[in-house]
């Protein structure tokens, strides 16, 4: 009898999943080694499948993805020092201070140092998307294609809050990714990610979702605010991969890859990206009026659990929701009539159940969106109608930096080192004209004057400037100097 042998063969993907103890670590900063680690070959595994029972296909994604992701070269020239008497120690690291003058300034020439990262095609006209930290305060920003043509990109603008910044190139017909709906990501979903570690070009690597709405409370930036709300997945992601793609299997851009979790600086096992709609109303924002249009609820918060729910007196036997600790006076939230120990669990439509979920789904929204809030206040179920403001308490749109600039009816120029050493002076922005109107004249500053602080804080260029006045609410306070040593402050309303 002959016997009849039927014989299934399945393939699967590797994936490795580590823990690892959570601390943020930037991912685009230039990495001098690389070691390669002998490993025994995997034994043959099982293949995941599909609802369909079909094992899943990742070549289809991968295809779509890799024309369309860049890769992200940055120069920074790093100033020369500037100090008021040096240390014995910076004179053994440094050695004689040549340039140094009788009044303790050393002004050596410029140094240049480069960094890399990834970003993400999103239209054919040469519209890129990256994340802040991988371009912020560089001097040039230079953009390499899949298929090695290499452009330079200019900053349309930027987000620290979100940490998502927009480049353009000068470029048609590009490949692009589409954005998809993060919202519809899933947990356990198979995700790929894509990008350029190492300054590795074009690398895919493949994970789940393994959470949504995460917050890493130790990533910071220079503004005051910060959203975080980022898809995690175990896809493998290292340095330079900050920028790219996160992906689904249909090739969709749902996150743009931001951070890992590491111990060492390297990846360990988890991964994090902003998610696709964060993004998309970032970069919508960017294109349309130069700046964020952020709008704000206006309250502090913290998750609901039975830690605080106990520490606000709050008797619930179910923890979802978000405790508000405070409202801010004359915000969004006190006019419609939310207060202090009111527990949000909806912002429209969608539940909330921890302060990344809230901060979220506001961040979606302008200046003067309606949106319905649900909350528990006083023991019971009700409704808010809540009209957003932006961060100086207006529903009005905040202008972007160039805008604000020319509010002030000023032709601004960073002192030269010969003129800041005649001056005495370790910094300053001198204002050299003044337009027929703007705040400045309005508020008696006159041709001449040197800026030296705004709100307290020295200002060594004029991009300093913009990012102190970007993030002022209200009216900054400038202090400085005319050049006959007369010493002058002025308030200027910048709303």
């Amino acid at each position: 009898m002959k016997k009849i042998v039927f014989v299934a063969a399945l393939v699967s993907a590797l994936v490795g999943v580590s823990a690892t103890v959570i601390t943020s670590t930037w991912i685009n900063k230039k990495t001098e080694n690389i070691q390669y680690v002998q490993t025994p070959a995997p034994k043959a595994q099982w293949a995941n499948l599909s609802e369909t029972g079909q094992p899943v296909d990742f070549t289809y994604a991968a295809e779509q993805t890799i024309h369309a992701v860049v890769h992200v070269k940055t120069v920074y020239k790093t100033e020369s020092r500037q100090s008021q008497g040096r240390s014995l120690f910076d004179y053994f690291f440094f050695g004689d201070p040549f340039g140094r003058d009788d009044y303790g300034y050393n002004y050596n020439q410029p140094k240049e140092s480069h960094g890399s990262g990834s970003g993400v095609i999103i239209s054919p006209d040469g519209y890129i998307v990256t994340n802040n930290h991988v371009i912020e305060k560089a001097n040039e920003v230079e953009v390499s294609l899949n298929d090695k043509r290499t452009y330079t990109a200019k900053i349309i603008g930027t987000d620290p809050s979100t940490d998502v910044a927009l480049l353009k190139i000068d470029e048609t017909n590009l490949p692009y990714l589409p954005f998809g709906n993060s919202d519809d990501v899933k947990i356990g979903e198979w995700v790929l990610a894509v990008g350029n570690p190492f300054n590795l070009t074009s690398t895919v690597t493949a994970g789940i979702v393994s959470a949504k709405a995460r917050s890493l409370g130790a990533i910071s930036n220079s503004d005051k605010m910060n959203i975080q709300s980022f898809i995690q997945t175990d896809a493998a992601v290292n340095m330079g991969n900050s920028g790219g793609a996160l992906v689904n299997t249909r090739g969709e851009l749902i996150g743009i890859n931001s951070a890992i979790a590491s111990t060492t600086g390297m990846y360990a096992g988890y991964s994090f990206a902003v998610p696709s709609q964060i993004a998309k109303k970032v970069v919508d924002d960017l294109k349309e009026y130069g700046v964020v249009q952020r709008a704000l609820l206006g309250v502090q918060m913290q998750d609901l659990t039975p830690e605080t729910a106990k520490e606000h007196n709050i008797l619930t036997s179910e923890f979802k929701g978000v405790i508000i600790n405070s409202v801010m006076s004359g915000s969004a939230a006190e006019i419609a009539g939310i207060k202090k120990n009111d527990i949000i669990t909806h912002i429209n439509d969608a539940e909330v159940n921890s302060a990344s979920d809230l901060q979220e789904q506001i961040a979606r929204y302008k200046p003067n969106d309606k949106i319905k809030i649900t909350a528990i206040s006083d023991g019971k179920v009700k409704h808010f109608d809540v009209t957003l403001r932006n961060k100086n308490g207006s529903v009005n749109f905040v202008k972007s930096n160039d805008e604000l600039f020319d509010s002030l009816g000023a032709t601004l120029e960073e002192l030269s080192a010969p003129d800041l050493r005649r001056l005495s002076l370790p910094n300053g922005i001198q204002v050299k004209k003044l337009a027929k109107t703007g705040k400045f004249k309005d508020k008696g500053i006159r041709e001449g004057f040197i800026i030296e602080k705004v709100n307290g804080k020295r200002v060594n260029s004029i991009e300093e400037l913009k990012e102190i006045f970007s993030n002022a609410t209200g009216a900054v306070l400038i202090e400085g100097i005319y050049p006959d040593r007369t010493r002058e402050y002025y308030a200027i309303g910048i709303d």
